[in-house]
């Protein structure tokens, strides 16, 4: 997707669409298929740096995105920093997406 396109999104739309992506990574998680796990979770990354390019998102917004990014990182690299389930991930998004 490109960056105007996304643009176009409102916030929930864009978490929502995130949220589908974590789904995804989750699904091949417990596949134990490594490889589209990482593609999933890439291309969480590459939304959530869509998302934080976004003109119209205030402090708070990009502050929570960026916080997000990180964790989801982390979980790329396989970084056990944060103590978080990968299913609040998905259900955080998903709030969003039911606003909709």
């Amino acid at each position: 997707m490109n960056r105007e396109k996304w643009a176009r999104l409102s916030f929930a739309q864009q978490l929502g669409n995130i949220g589908s992506e974590i789904a995804r990574a989750r699904y091949w998680e417990e596949k134990n298929d490594i490889l589209q796990r990482e593609r999933s979770l890439t291309r969480t990354l590459e939304l959530l740096d869509l998302t934080l390019t976004s003109s119209c998102r205030t402090s708070s917004q990009l502050k929570e995105i960026g916080r997000f990014r990180e964790i989801v990182g982390g979980w790329l690299l396989d970084n056990t920093d944060y103590n978080i389930k990968k299913q609040s991930l998905e259900d955080y998004c998903t709030q969003f997406a039911m606003c909709l």
